[in-house]
């Protein structure tokens, strides 16, 4: 199995190409960490690392037993003005208005053919004031075509995202705020925090289903960047922080079940195609793609899929019965399960009286090898979230 390990690096698992910075943000902190083995990605239009070129495995425990720091691409966008809740009732699949301040939620835009357009984490500042956190791709045009007549502004708050995760995640919140009660900040909670004299904002989230929190620049005053990151480093070494990239979080991810715009799902697939059907609110009046989505078939079509002797990878075939009826949109070597694992898409949903938990399939790899594989629900691990919760 040594060798199904050594496949595991996020930063083989495409080409890489030189690029010019022409057009694209590089992170203020990559001078922190940035050095010739550094592989950097394109997300937003912002440049994120991929890959520092170390042990993937050894960081990936560490995340998962003490706590890491990783600069992400994530990009919020500024919602303001009195119509604010009326135009993001319009744009999103659940109810904002029911958003309390200081809270944040996951939250879905659909296109008119009801497809999924944007995901993300939608944040209540005031009551008339929002961040959304969108995924890649093009999403404040979006919500500027959707604004005629109403009294609101879309802006972009130039604000880079910082996560830090893992099991002493909060120690190290508490370290760099000792006046904030962090017992108190809970699960999907926001607020404001002095982080060595620059105030950001801070979110009980991430994208790693550890404990941990997110940490945004530009609230309020410019935000020294590298400043702000030896604050985060200098708070950390207590607790053994070290920061890592992509390709440790994305193992993590896949682990539990979190969902990546563009590469998992795309406006190809509804809510209900990818497992999301519950953040999909009918009792609403109206909001883009609600007729479309209350015609569509609402058999999910995204599961889980792992396999003993294989690594699913993307773009990988899955066959029943010699003919294929899924493709793997993502994978890789799971150290904890000690398998490998990927998401599933099938070409249609189970017909009825099927149901394709704990289906025998066949994963056809690169090689046109051939593996034994098992459909399963998602996550792959702790399904009822306690471990961002800090209940486990």
């Amino acid at each position: 199995m040594n060798a199904n390990k050594d496949k595991l690096v996020h930063a083989k698992s495409h080409p890489a190409v030189r690029i010019n910075s022409k057009r694209f943000e590089q992170s203020p902190y990559a001078p922190k960490y940035a050095t010739d083995d550094t592989l950097f990605g394109c997300y937003c239009n912002r440049f994120y690392p991929i890959s520092f070129g170390k042990n993937v495995i050894e960081r990936y425990w560490k995340l998962r037993r003490e706590v890491m720091l990783f600069d992400v691409p994530e990009k919020p966008l500024d919602i303001k003005g009195s119509d604010a809740v009326t135009l993001l009732n319009r744009v999103f699949t659940r109810r904002i208005d029911t958003l309390k301040v200081g809270r944040a939620n996951y939250a879905i835009a659909c296109t008119p053919q009801g497809g999924v357009q944007m995901d993300g984490v939608m944040i209540r500042l005031a009551d008339d004031h929002f961040w959304y956190v969108q995924a890649n791709g093009e999403f404040e045009s979006w919500l500027i075509a959707f604004s005629d007549g109403l009294d609101v502004v879309i802006s972009d708050p130039k604000s880079r995202v910082l996560q830090i995760q893992g099991p002493r995640s909060l120690d190290v919140l508490k370290a760099l705020d000792k006046e904030k009660d962090i017992d108190q900040f809970g699960y999907f909670q926001a607020g404001h925090f002095n982080m060595g004299g620059q105030s950001v904002l801070v979110t009980r989230t991430g994208w790693t289903g550890e404990m941990g929190f997110e940490v945004y620049s530009n609230c309020g005053a410019e935000t020294d960047h590298l400043a702000l990151w030896d604050t985060i480093v200098d708070a950390g070494k207590e607790f053994g922080m070290e920061n890592a990239a992509l390709e440790v979080m994305g193992i993590r991810r896949i682990e539990a079940g979190i969902l990546d715009y563009s590469t998992d799902i795309d406006k190809t697939m509804t809510p209900f195609d990818i497992g999301l059907g519950n953040f999909v609110d009918f009792s609403k009046e109206d909001f883009v793609g609600k007729k479309a989505l209350e015609q569509a078939d609402k058999g999910c079509r995204l599961f889980g899929l792992t396999s003993q002797t294989g690594i699913p990878s993307v773009g990988c075939q899955v066959m029943l019965d010699n003919k294929v009826v899924g493709e793997i949109r993502v994978g890789d070597w799971s150290p904890t399960l000690e398998k490998g694992i990927g998401y599933i898409f099938f070409v249609q949903p189970a017909k009825r009286g099927r149901n394709w938990i704990g289906q025998q399939l066949t994963l056809v790899d690169k090689e046109n090898n051939h593996h034994d594989s098992e459909v399963v629900e998602l996550p792959f691990l702790d399904a009822e979230k306690k471990l961002p919760r800090g209940l486990a």
